[in-house]
């Protein structure tokens, strides 16, 4: 892997692209510091560090920006929600669906399309976070009253963050190493590494080095099932066009065991955060505040965590990937899987396999998002809270893709990658 390393360097190009993506990554991570105008950072580090799950998650993603209320406070979240609302609008929406198959035409009038939403869903949550810290003290908000202009000055600042957070990481992913969308996540959850050592060192040593092992287990678990795939072997028929023969290859299609990634767990926690975030509104409302406390923690909460990332897994999968279009263009491309005949019944047979590897997959996911809890409720280790399943998950799914272009990148100039 040193050797790998030293190669890519050795590189003027590519030493050139890693050298910018780090400089951006150390931009983003200042900019996590420089806190709103007319706000004390202080006084908003306590009730972040003291909220709910809602809060808390979202001060991860964001790398601590929130607790400081920087101007990078929301973080690349509403991009990341802008761009999964534009994949799920393009199975209902026939213009969008249009513009998916048109190409890089079609695919720059989707991107364009999700950064005006990104700007939208930024001033909604900049409103709903001023909303919360304004909210009475007994309400567990701050209490304060900004000021109109004050207001006005944050919600640009909150949304012009958001849009330099977008920015950067359209840069990384042109001229730099990686997905910058993904690398911005990986570097606002790794920022917050040391100082979660530090607390959960506080708490009690030989947890931490028993969470640490364990958290090693599930890296381990997790690369097993990022790189896990079932492949479909698939023929070529021979076709003869003038003097040449085309086709008569073998190749395959590649099932992913984990396709959804990290998406079921992201539906599932804003399903079950939804209650919560309403309560906040409407504190004089007991049935309202019950049912909120039922599904924010305890078995309830795990329970129904569990089973929604299983169906969201399901529903995520099915829409990504399409049995019948894939038959179709193995049947165009004169293309077929040995032992079953092409159209309907190679749909059909894709279908079976995919709900297959589809369930290991989802019971994985929901392993992987729940231990973590269970272990917080029984240890209150802030190792376990902070570093739990899914953000493992994203780290190591961001860490394998960044290593795979980087072999990929090596391998064109006939050096050794990291992969033997």
């Amino acid at each position: 892997m040193i050797e790998a390393i030293r190669n890519a360097l050795r590189i003027p190009d590519l030493r050139k692209k890693i050298i910018f993506t780090l400089a951006i990554i150390a931009l983003y991570r200042v900019g996590a510091h420089i806190p709103v105008p007319g706000v004390n950072p202080a006084d908003v580090k306590d009730l972040v560090q003291g909220a709910g799950s809602a809060l808390g998650l979202l001060n991860l993603f964001a790398g601590g920006a929130l607790e400081n209320f920087a101007i990078f406070a929301l973080g690349i979240m509403p991009y990341i929600t802008a761009t999964i609302i534009m994949q799920l609008l393009q199975a209902v929406v026939p213009t969008i669906e249009r513009w998916s198959k048109e190409g890089e035409a079609g695919q720059r009038k989707i991107t364009q399309t999700a950064r005006y939403m990104t700007l939208g869903i930024a001033l909604l949550e900049s409103f709903g976070l001023l909303t919360v810290f304004q909210a009475p003290v007994s309400s567990g908000g701050l209490g304060i009253d900004f000021g109109l202009m004050n207001e006005i000055i944050i919600v640009i600042s909150l949304i012009a963050g958001t849009a330099a957070i977008m920015w950067m990481g359209e840069l990384i992913t042109q001229r730099g190493i990686g997905n910058g969308m993904s690398l911005i996540i990986f570097a606002s959850i790794v920022s917050r590494f040391p100082q979660t050592i530090v607390a959960s060192f506080q708490v009690n040593t030989l947890l931490m080095v028993l969470m640490l092992l364990i958290s090693l287990s599930v890296v381990a678990a997790v690369v097993f099932m990022e790189r896990g795939q079932r492949r479909i072997p698939v023929q070529y028929a021979k076709r003869v066009v003038g003097r040449r023969v085309y086709g008569g290859v073998g190749t395959y299609i590649p099932l992913k065991v984990n396709g959804a990634n990290v998406i079921p767990i992201i539906f599932a926690s804003s399903i079950l955060l939804f209650p919560t975030t309403i309560a906040r509104f409407f504190t004089d409302v007991a049935w309202l505040q019950r049912f909120s406390a039922a599904l924010s923690s305890g078995w309830i909460h795990i329970t129904l965590y569990g089973v929604l990332i299983v169906f969201f897994t399901y529903f995520y999968t099915a829409l990504v990937f399409n049995p019948i279009d894939t038959a179709d263009n193995l049947r165009k491309n004169g293309g077929f899987i040995p032992g079953v005949r092409p159209g309907k019944a190679t749909s059909q047979y894709i279908e079976n396999v995919l709900n297959r590897i589809t369930l290991p997959g989802a019971l994985f996911l929901a392993a992987i998002a729940v231990m973590p809890q269970i272990l917080f409720q029984q240890t209150g280790d802030p190792l376990v809270q902070a570093f739990g399943g899914t953000s493992i998950l994203i780290m190591v799914g961001v860490a394998l893709e960044t290593m795979r272009q980087l072999e990929s990148q090596l391998q064109m100039r006939h050096y050794d990658g990291f992969f033997k």
